[in-house]
C-alpha cells in the first residue's frame, strides 16, 4: 500500500499550487501524521510567498521539513497539527504538532512531534509555534515585576507576547497598533491599547512586531532612558529606516533582535528547543488565546487563499487551515 498525500508549494512568487506526493516509507522510530489543521504564518509565510527572502539568508530562512529552495518552487510552513496514525505506542492515536508545511499527511521522526497537552483545543493548537517565538522572545528580555511594557503590531506574534508578558506580577501591558480594531481583541487578553500616536512614553520594555520602520520608530519613541526595545519583526528585502538621533545616544537606549531559530542565551544551557515547544503548548491552557483564531479555509483552497492573506483583501490574525477526515494511507 502506498502512501500518498497533497502539499502546498509556492511554485513562483505570487502563484501556489496543490502537489501530489508519495510518502516515503517510515523507519522503525517515524511517525506517520495525517494532518488535522494547520496555520498561515502571516508574517514570515508572506514574505517567502511573495518571494522576499534575500538570497543572503535562503539557508537560515529553511523550515524544518522544507522542499524545494527559495524563492521557488518551494514548500513552506511550520504550524501544523496532525494525528498520529502509526508510529510508537506512546503517540499512536494522539494529536501532535510539527513545524512541518501545509501538507494532509507526512512521515517524519517521532522526535520531530509533540504531543498536544490533554485540554488544548486542537484548533488552539496550531498557535504553538508563535507562542514558541513569544517565549523565546520573553526569555531574550524578559519583562520584571512592576514594569511598564509596550508591544507595537497586533498581529498574531504581538498579541501572543503582550498575553505572555501580561502574566507578570503587576506589569503593565499595552498593545499598539495602526487598527483600531484590534482593541477588543486587546481587551480580550487582558491589556490595553493604543494607537501610535495615543501612546504613552516611558516604557521600560518595548517589543516591536510590526515588520514596519513606522513601528520601530515610535517602539524607541516610546522607551524610558535605558530601556530595552526587542526587535521579533523579521524584513526580508524590504529596506528600513529608523533615525537614531534624538534620544536614542543620550538615552542610552538598547536594539536588540530576537530570533526562534535558536534558544535565547539565558536558557541555552538549560533548555532545548522540543522543551521550549513543549512549554508552549502548555501556555495554550489559556483559552484566551482563542481570539487570536479568526477565520479558516480548506486546504485545498490555499491557492487562492494565499494571495488573498498576502495583500490584505482577507484580513486574519491566525488562519487556519482545514484538512478533510481521511486516512493518512491510500493506494
Amino acid at each position: 500500500m502506498q502512501r500518498h498525500a497533497r502539499a502546498f508549494w509556492v511554485r513562483e512568487p505570487g502563484v501556489g499550487e496543490i502537489r501530489d506526493l508519495a510518502l516515503t516509507e517510515p523507519r522503525p522510530h517515524d511517525v506517520v501524521v495525517r494532518t488535522v489543521r494547520s496555520a498561515v504564518s502571516r508574517g514570515t509565510e508572506s514574505l517567502v510567498f511573495g518571494g522576499h527572502v534575500p538570497a543572503s539568508q535562503h539557508d537560515a530562512m529553511r523550515a524544518p521539513f522544507q522542499d524545494g529552495d527559495f524563492p521557488g518552487p518551494v514548500k513552506y510552513g511550520y504550524l501544523s497539527v496532525g494525528l498520529v496514525e502509526e508510529g510508537p505506542d506512546p503517540l499512536l492515536g494522539r494529536h501532535v504538532f510539527c513545524l512541518h508545511p501545509h501538507q494532509t499527511a507526512y512521515v517524519v521522526p517521532a522526535a520531530a512531534v509533540t504531543p498536544v497537552p490533554e485540554g488544548v483545543p486542537v484548533a488552539r493548537a496550531v498557535l504553538a509555534g508563535m507562542v514558541e517565538t513569544a517565549v523565546n522572545a520573553l526569555w531574550d528580555a524578559p519583562p520584571l515585576v512592576g514594569d511598564r511594557i509596550v508591544v507595537v503590531g497586533a498581529g498574531v506574534l504581538g498579541c501572543t507576547v503582550a498575553r505572555l508578558a501580561s502574566r507578570v506580577p503587576r506589569t503593565s501591558v499595552t498593545l499598539v497598533d495602526v487598527d483600531p480594531s484590534r482593541a477588543p481583541v486587546a481587551a480580550a487578553l487582558g491589556v490595553d491599547f493604543s494607537l501610535p500616536e495615543d501612546a504613552e512614553a516611558g516604557a521600560d520594555l518595548v517589543l516591536h512586531t510590526s515588520a514596519t520602520s513606522a513601528g520601530l520608530q515610535r517602539s524607541l519613541d516610546l522607551l524610558a532612558a535605558e530601556g530595552t526595545v526587542l526587535e521579533l519583526s523579521w524584513y526580508g528585502d524590504a529596506p528600513t529606516t529608523v533615525s537614531l538621533g534624538g534620544s536614542f545616544h543620550s538615552g542610552r537606549l538598547t536594539l536588540r533582535a530576537s530570533q526562534v531559530g535558536r534558544v535565547a542565551p539565558a536558557r541555552r544551557d538549560r533548555r532545548t528547543t522540543a522543551q521550549r515547544l513543549a512549554l508552549a503548548l502548555d501556555l495554550l491552557h489559556d483559552d484566551a488565546f482563542d481570539c487570536l483564531l479568526t477565520g479558516e479555509s480548506p486546504f485545498e483552497s490555499l491557492p487562492e487563499v494565499m494571495p488573498r492573506l498576502v495583500s490584505g483583501a482577507l484580513p486574519a490574525l491566525c488562519h487556519a487551515v482545514t484538512y478533510e477526515e481521511v486516512a493518512a494511507c491510500s493506494a
